[in-house]
């Protein structure tokens, strides 16, 4: 130590040590130092426009941990939890061992069970299923008859507007801050914990058969697929929902009957439906196979059954005289600064702020 300080001579190994304290001193204060900013750091962006804070941060950062003791750094295995930093263990100092704390015991089958409910431990809920997973729940316990859309709602202790609004999204994260998605989590979740499970539909299937048979029906196009369409993807959206929750009628079965429609012998499958039930708008969705295929498919019932034309139908023939447009997708739009487009329901563009 003398000869790195270049001390010689009578008291040279104390004026060493007083060095030596000074230099360690001098990196536990610039340490605490980092550490003190990065602190103001993480809760400045966590809360940019509060100055007293009470709830913590959960931004996860990649940080060093300072081992002051022994006068070194080492990198976490993984992402730091900033609430780790903001309560951090006492660092350990010489002569004395870090305790660790014994690892929780497992969960129960029981208490698995009923994590979900959130008047146990800490009142968090844990979802394990994302949000279009809840919404296909939902679509089959309605089409099985369980209960009517209003029942539902009523039971699940949200509005008819937020049941309808969740089950018009899409997209696995889409809806989680909606109150119908914990809501009805938590409400099959107590269902499946209590072995109530969804029946399924008992249909006979001649009558199923029947219902569906629109065989003796031919419309202009068909053969080569290009049957002009008089209906908003919206209005097909309400069809199918409608069909699917009468007693006679399956969504397989349902499938499978408008795949009729294409001639190459495609599969139509229930992702395919459920990706277009889950979106909202007159034009959202018209490339889809279900569209097309739905829209021929209850044209023929209607030919079939002698039911009028509705006005909504007759508005759509006057606005697109050719058929809504099947082969293109009509979710982007060009227009000037300031100006901002929205559609109606019969897929016509608009435009706010134009001059």
């Amino acid at each position: 130590m003398e000869e790195e300080y270049g001390i010689t001579g009578q008291g040279a190994s104390d004026i060493s040590a007083v060095l030596l304290q000074s230099r360690q001193r001098a990196r536990e204060e610039s340490a605490r130092a980092s550490f003190n900013s990065l602190e103001s750091m993480l809760l400045h962006l966590a809360h940019p426009n509060q100055h007293n804070i009470i709830r913590r941060p959960v931004l996860y950062i990649m940080s060093y941990e300072y081992v002051l003791a022994s006068e070194q750094y080492r990198r976490p295995l993984g992402p730091a939890n900033s609430n780790g930093l903001l309560n951090a263990v006492p660092l350990a100092t010489s002569g004395h061992k870090p305790t660790v704390a014994p690892a929780p015991a497992p969960l129960t089958a029981k208490r698995k069970a009923f994590e979900f409910d959130s008047d146990e431990g800490d009142g968090y809920d844990i979802f394990s299923q994302n949000c279009d997973q809840v919404r296909r729940k939902i679509r089959t316990f309605l089409s099985a008859g369980e209960m009517k859309i209003g029942e539902l709602h009523k039971t699940l202790g949200v509005s008819a507007k937020s049941l309808q609004t969740f089950l018009g999204m899409n997209g696995p994260d889409n809806g989680m801050n909606t109150a119908t998605y914990p809501a009805a989590y938590r409400f099959f979740k107590q269902r499946e914990a209590e072995g109530i499970k969804v029946p399924k539909k008992k249909v006979k299937k001649e009558e199923e058969a029947k219902k569906n048979d629109v065989s003796g029906i031919q419309l202009d196009g068909e053969a080569d697929m290009a049957v002009p369409v008089y209906d908003s993807c919206d209005e097909i959206r309400k069809k199918i929902s409608a069909y699917l929750r009468e007693p006679q009628v399956t969504q397989a079965a349902f499938l499978r009957e408008i795949a009729k429609t294409y001639l190459d012998g495609r599969k139509l499958q229930s992702k395919v439906l459920n990706d277009f039930l889950s979106k909202k708008g007159a034009s959202a969705g018209n490339t889809s196979a279900v569209f097309y295929s739905s829209y021929v498919f209850f044209e023929k019932m209607r030919l079939r059954d002698s039911k009028p034309k509705s006005k909504h139908r007759k508005e759509m023939e006057t606005r697109h005289s050719d058929g809504f447009q099947t082969d293109r997708r009509r979710d982007r739009v060009w227009c000037m600064d300031g100006e901002h487009p929205y559609q109606d329901a019969y897929g016509g563009l608009h435009f706010t702020g134009r001059r």
